[in-house]
């Protein structure tokens, strides 16, 4: 008989490792708790703007190689669109000066020879202060590896960290932050071209997954909750979704567990989980981006971080977002608007909007929290965990998500 698999979450983690033992010749059975796939990483129909937003704004790289080939793997992987090299343009709204960082396309980080093309009023040694990052240790502060303050700082290396670590970057962890740097800055402009799911993330990365999963024979179960993992001899042995929603297990079925840290605690008591998170605050204007507007809009000395132009809305990120979370409403939306119209060279009264504030986006990545995060193996043989809190060596991204799905994935694959 073939053998089976139970994903258990049906967010972008579960769902690549879904794909790849799908692949991999396993049957597959996922299962989720809410009405819809996704996680955090998902579309839905806005009311107050009358526009198909996302969930967050989640931004790709070109050198994010597992969720590329994850995209690719459900055929989606046009879907993620960018410039044709990368190149990021900035503004400081506090002096009004504009740039755009050119890290070019090539395998090496060549870009820091040329004035042209690294970051106004930067030199080389100060680019050369950022190595101490490369080889730090995941228990070691940014603030304690490299200077927090400085041109090359508030205009390139405070946004970049934000925007990954999801933490004021002084305190964060320098071993993920090194992680970041080595994968993107280190590694040229050819890891580095920005990519948009433009026509949003449940449309190239969750429904083709899904939909590739149901042609093959696979199920994908929504509002299919699991209350209890039914132990024996060192293994799941069943699971049980509530009432005679009992499902037995053979001896050679797989749980991969894909959920979120709070559910994963419940579910599995005793397991290592972050306690600790931090809010981001997405913004959702419905708005005509101007002709030749960038795609993504790098932007300092303000409250927006990143300005994203989609087609008919404006939309903006910003991270460490607890400060923001209780603060009314329709104040914050006039308050993102007042920096998207200074950063976008736009104007006009505020739009149609919407603000979506995530208390929990992501884990802290600091040391102590990153100290926290479990490794995909349990005590359970059959039993693997997944999940951008999971320790995958980078912060709470998606192509820390795919990596976590892909490893659990290919620990099943192992088995046989």
């Amino acid at each position: 008989m073939q053998k089976t698999v139970h994903i258990i979450g049906a967010g972008i983690s579960g769902l690549s490792a879904a794909v790849r033992l799908a692949n991999g010749g396993w049957k597959v059975a996922v299962h989720e708790a809410t009405q819809q796939a996704g996680g955090r990483c998902r579309s839905y129909f806005d009311g107050a703007t009358n526009l198909t937003i996302d969930n967050g704004n989640h931004l790709l790289l070109s050198g994010n190689r597992h969720a590329i080939a994850y995209a690719r793997s459900i055929g989606t992987e046009a879907g993620l669109v960018g410039p044709k090299s990368a190149q990021f343009p900035f503004v400081d709204l506090a002096t009004g000066q504009r740039w755009q960082l050119d890290l070019g396309d090539g395998r090496l980080p060549s870009w820091v020879f040329d004035e042209s093309r690294r970051v106004p009023d930067t030199g080389l040694m100060d680019y050369l202060k950022l190595a101490p990052l490369v080889w730090a240790s995941p228990d070691t502060l940014v603030g304690k590896s490299i200077p927090c303050e400085g041109t090359l700082y508030q205009r390139l290396v405070q946004p970049l960290l934000l925007a990954a670590l999801n933490v004021d970057p002084p305190e964060g962890s320098a071993g993920l932050a090194g992680a970041i740097v080595r994968e993107t800055l280190l590694a040229g402009g050819q890891a580095c071209r920005p990519l948009i799911a433009r026509d949003g993330l449940s449309a190239v990365l969750i429904e083709p997954a899904v939909k590739f999963l149901q042609e093959r024979g696979h199920s994908v179960q929504l509002g299919h909750e699991l209350h209890e993992f039914v132990a024996s001899n060192g293994r799941i042995s069943a699971l049980n979704f509530g009432g005679e929603d009992v499902i037995q297990l053979g001896p050679d079925d797989v749980v991969v567990m894909a959920v979120p840290p709070r559910a994963a605690s419940t579910l599995l008591p005793g397991v290592k989980t972050p306690t600790k998170f931090r809010a981001i605050v997405n913004a959702h204007f419905r708005f005509d981006p101007p002709p030749g507007a960038a795609p993504i809009l790098g932007v300092v000395g303000g409250l927006v971080e990143w300005l994203f132009a989609f087609p008919n809305r404006l939309s903006v990120t910003i991270s460490n977002g607890d400060r923001l979370v209780d603060m009314p409403r329709e104040e914050l939306a006039q308050a993102i608007w007042r920096d998207v119209c200074a950063a976008g060279g736009v104007s006009g009264e505020l739009p149609a909007w919407q603000i979506v504030r995530e208390r929990r986006a992501t884990f802290a990545a600091t040391p102590e929290q990153n100290g926290m995060r479990p490794g995909p193996v349990t005590a359970h043989k059959n039993l693997f965990l997944a999940g951008d809190w999971t320790d995958t060596g980078l912060p709470a991204t998606i192509e820390g998500s795919v990596r976590s799905g892909d490893r659990a994935a290919d620990l099943v694959l192992g088995l046989r």
